[in-house]
């Protein structure tokens, strides 16, 4: 097998040393590892096309995999010994300013497609903190959010269409370069599905115009409490803010530590506001945000002077995670949702849970859409701090379904979130869910081991937020 499949994508294409399928052995959620036999990279879509079809012919189990910058262990090798990655697939195959679209490769850097329109004032506005390394087949598979999500949606409202290899090896073109297109959508349901349906390999994708005029403002507060209660006063004002971040003391120490940016160091926290849109009217939301802040209990507000002191300041924040490792050797970080107004409770339980296992917890979250990122810090190398560590993040979760939100806000399920499906679910939704994954995947060799608890596992049943009508 490895023979054939070398044949296909040559040297450069097969990683099968030991050493260095070691790299693949995880994503981000570092927690969960396990190396692939071997990487198959191919560089095309014909390439892609003819490695499926060689295991859809074997009967093998495969992976698919992005550049690895997801959260939740999606592309872990658990049951497949095969991985097949995207990040040599890097063309940019079309783009057409007329109508406001470009179709790219799934390996293609998503701020590389901002960068292929900005020379006609278009950007591709969906922009994880992981912007300048995340690939557009892993925020397919993801529908990744980012900071901009509150005022401009995820990955799928910027996605009309996708080119999809199915583990049969048949290829399909779902959606496509309208808004809409006859016939149920698929493509919705494909943008998601964590690569259990099978290996995207391009994507037709909206830009939208930069806007005329962008202001960012810096408000500095006591506790994180207050910068909540800002945030609803801002929403509740009618103002829409293009992002609204929150980052609580230990993560301004980290970042400022890292980066030197001006950080407020004493500070409980700090929220970052961005508003754009059309210059006219665009200072008078600058004073209506600084007030109710000011109203809130900030400190202090500052407007970022000139775009390169914005573009730090957004640096910063996208390299928080970064700077984390200046607290710890590890840390592991959920991906919750609640509604907005619940944001100081759950902060208050995340806190609660914090002493409980003892254990030191950052947060740096969207504040806007309620979708929370606790940053768990830990040393993988106690085993005992690792379970505390484990336990925490599944009542971090239980906390935010009890609040009326979600298990998962832009990460996803992949291996991580796994046992808390039921919490959101019952036996009949998943059971339904399933079969529409058998559909795309009769024979469960695309990703296999993700999302669903499998039977017989130890999952905790539970009467899930979501009932079934009787």
């Amino acid at each position: 097998m490895i023979d054939r499949l070398h044949r296909i994508v040559g040297d450069s294409g097969m990683v099968t040393d030991p050493a260095a399928t070691r790299v693949y052995e995880c994503d981000g959620f570092t927690l969960a590892r396990n190396a692939p036999a071997v990487v198959v990279l191919p560089a095309d879509r014909d390439e892609a096309i003819a490695v499926v079809r060689l295991l859809a012919e074997a009967g093998v189990a495969f992976v698919p995999r992005g550049a690895g910058t997801g959260l939740s262990g999606g592309c872990l090798p658990l049951e497949a010994s095969v991985m097949i990655g995207t990040s040599r697939m890097r063309a940019i195959r079309e783009v057409d300013f007329a109508n406001r679209r470009i179709v790219v490769e799934a390996g293609v850097v998503n701020l590389h497609v901002t960068r292929a329109g900005a020379e006609q004032g278009l950007l591709y506005a969906p922009d994880p903190s992981s912007q300048s390394a995340c690939t557009i087949g892993g925020n397919v598979a993801e529908n990744s959010g980012g900071p901009h999500t509150l005022k401009y949606g995820v990955t799928t409202n910027h996605v009309l269409g996708v080119e999809m290899i199915l583990p049969s090896g048949e290829v399909v073109e779902l959606g496509g370069a309208v808004d809409d297109v006859p016939g149920y959508d698929l493509r919705g349901v494909t943008i998601g599905a964590e690569g259990t349906f099978g290996v995207v390999t391009a994507a037709t994708l909206r830009l939208v115009p930069h806007p005329e005029a962008v202001r960012t403002l810096l408000a500095v507060f006591d506790d994180v409490e207050d910068a909540c209660h800002a945030v609803s006063a801002i929403i509740a004002a009618g103002i829409l803010p293009a992002a609204l971040e929150l980052m609580d003391r230990l993560i301004v120490q980290a970042v400022e530590d890292a980066y030197g940016f001006g950080f407020p160091t004493e500070a409980g926290a700090v929220l970052i506001v961005e508003l754009d849109g059309l210059e006219a009217g665009l200072a008078e939301q600058v004073e209506a945000v600084r007030e109710h802040c000011e109203k809130t209990g900030a400190s202090e507000v500052r407007v970022a002077r000139d775009e390169q002191e914005r573009a730090a300041l957004w640096k910063s924040r996208k390299r928080a995670f970064g700077a984390v490792g200046r607290l710890a050797p590890n840390y592991c970080t959920q991906d919750g949702v609640v509604p907005r107004g619940c944001v100081p409770e759950i902060l208050r339980r995340i806190s609660a849970v914090a002493e409980r296992y003892s254990l030191r917890i950052a947060n740096v979250f969207h504040a806007g859409d309620g979708n929370i990122h606790p940053i768990i810090l830990f040393d993988e190398r106690n085993r005992e701090e690792v379970e505390r560590v484990l336990a925490a993040g599944r009542e971090i979760l239980e906390a935010c379904v009890d609040l009326g939100g979600s298990v998962t806000g832009e990460h996803g399920i992949g291996v991580e979130k796994i046992e808390q499906m039921p919490l959101l679910f019952s036996p009949v939704d998943l059971r339904v869910m399933q079969e529409l994954r058998h559909v795309f995947d009769p024979e469960r060799r695309c990703n296999p081991g993700k999302i669903f608890p499998t039977p017989g596992s130890c999952v905790e049943v539970r009467t899930p937020r979501r009932q079934v009508p009787s």
